[in-house]
């Protein structure tokens, strides 16, 4: 029973990390200290995302659904439960390559303007 909650708090964790990474730059647009932290995860997930490796959590979780008797899954935490929720069947490396680069892009891009707005604001 214990390896499975702990198999569960690494899934919990997991997906809230993926949801800070996509929706991070717009949280750190009202809380700008947020930005400290959004930014590495958002580097991290990009290089998990384009190299094609697999995020240390997933083998962790893995590891504890096997000791709590529970058959794991191949693949990685985005394939088995982002992908199969989110994309359609048959999603391609090439796709995928595509919407990591749109979410880095988009975040980007609101960091820019989160930029270039602090830098116009007069100065007290």
């Amino acid at each position: 029973m214990a390896y499975r909650a702990a198999a569960d708090a690494i899934l919990a964790a997991h997906f809230a990390f993926v949801l800070f990474v996509v929706l991070g730059a717009p949280l750190a647009l009202r809380w700008p200290w947020l930005a400290w932290l959004h930014v590495p995860a958002l580097v991290w997930a990009a290089f998990i995302e384009f190299s094609g490796t697999i995020c240390p959590l997933t083998p962790l979780e893995w590891a504890l659904r096997q000791q709590a008797g529970q058959a794991g899954y191949g693949g990685g935490f985005i394939d088995h439960y982002v992908v199969s929720l989110l994309y359609p069947e048959g999603l391609s490396r090439a796709t995928q390559t595509v919407l990591g680069a749109a979410v880095v892009a988009i975040n980007a891009a609101i960091y820019i303007v989160a930029f270039r707005r602090r830098r116009t604001l007069p100065q007290r």
